[in-house]
C-alpha cells in the first residue's frame, strides 16, 4: 500500500496557492520574494511551515491571509478566488474565512478574555446577537471557562496564546493562521498550545497553518511544508508515512505483500 493510495480519499482543500510570486520594489531594487509556490491545505490537518529567516515564511502567510496580495499566481479560499477583488471584498474574505494567532497575542489589554474573543465577531460595528455565547463557547473550548471575565495582565503566556486560539475560533473560519505562535512561551506551555492546535485543526471543516522555527513541536504536525528563497523544498506527511509502515509491516507480518 503506497502513500499515494493512502491519500486517495484526500478532502477537498480549503485553501489552494497556485504560483505564487511575490515581487518586492522596482529595477535594480527589486526582490523576488517568492518564486511559484504551490500550496493546498486540507481540512483535518495541522500543518507546520518551516524555513530560515528570509525564505518568504511571513510573506507567504501574509498572502495566504488576505493581507498582502501577490504580485502573479492564483489564490482562493474556501471556493472563493481572490483574483480581481477590492480590497474592502478581500476584508470580507478575511474576516469570515480566516482566523489568526499572533505570536504577541494582540489581545487588548483593557478588555477581558470575553471581550477580546466577542471583538473577533464585531465585524463592521456589529455583534450578532449570540456573541457572547459563541465567545462563551470558544473559550471553554480552550479549557478557560473559568477566565472568561480575566483581563489579560492576570493572564500566564499560555493563557494568553488560549485566548488568542478562542478569538481565532469564534468566527468558525475556514482556515486559521498561526505565526510562531510558541514563540514567546516557554516549554511546557508551548507543548500545550500545540497540543491544543492539534485538537482543533481535527475539525474537518477547518484547516490549520503555523508558521515555526520550534523544531520541539514537529510531533503534532500532520504535515511539514519546508521553504527556502521563496520556493517550497519538501512537503511531507510524516504521520501517514508511519501508518503506511505500519500498516506495511503488519500486512508482512501475515504474508500479505
Amino acid at each position: 500500500m503506497s502513500q499515494v493510495q493512502a491519500g486517495a480519499n484526500r478532502p477537498e482543500p480549503l485553501l489552494v496557492a497556485n504560483d505564487i510570486v511575490k515581487v518586492f520594489g522596482t529595477g535594480a531594487g527589486e526582490v523576488q520574494v517568492l518564486k511559484g509556490v504551490q500550496l493546498d491545505l486540507v481540512p483535518g490537518e495541522l500543518t507546520l511551515l518551516m524555513g530560515p529567516s528570509g525564505s518568504g515564511k511571513t510573506t507567504l502567510l501574509s498572502i495566504l491571509g488576505c493581507i498582502l496580495r501577490q504580485t502573479t499566481g492564483d489564490l482562493s479560499i474556501a471556493g472563493q478566488p481572490t483574483k480581481g477583488l477590492s480590497p474592502e471584498a478581500m476584508a470580507d474574505l478575511r474576516r469570515h474565512h480566516v482566523g489568526f494567532v499572533f505570536q504577541s497575542y494582540n489581545l487588548f489589554p483593557t478588555l477581558t478574555a470575553m471581550e477580546n474573543v466577542m471583538l473577533a465577531l464585531d465585524v463592521r460595528g456589529r455583534l450578532p446577537a449570540d456573541a457572547p455565547d459563541r465567545a462563551r463557547g470558544a473559550l471553554n473550548a480552550v479549557g478557560l471557562s473559568h477566565r472568561v471575565d480575566t483581563y489579560p495582565a492576570k493572564l500566564s503566556g499560555g493563557e494568553k496564546q488560549r485566548v488568542a486560539i478562542a478569538r481565532a475560533l469564534a468566527g468558525s473560519p475556514s482556515v486559521i493562521l498561526a505565526d510562531e505562535p510558541t514563540a514567546a512561551l516557554d516549554s511546557e506551555n508551548g507543548q500545550a498550545v500545540m497540543q491544543l492546535m492539534s485538537d482543533v485543526s481535527k475539525d474537518k471543516s477547518r484547516a490549520v497553518l503555523a508558521v515555526t522555527h520550534d523544531h520541539r513541536i514537529l510531533k503534532y504536525a500532520d504535515r511539514i511544508i519546508r521553504i527556502e528563497d521563496g520556493i517550497i523544498s519538501t512537503d511531507e506527511r510524516p504521520k501517514l508515512a508511519e501508518q503506511v509502515t505500519a500498516l506495511a509491516d503488519k500486512l508482512a507480518a501475515h504474508g500479505v505483500e
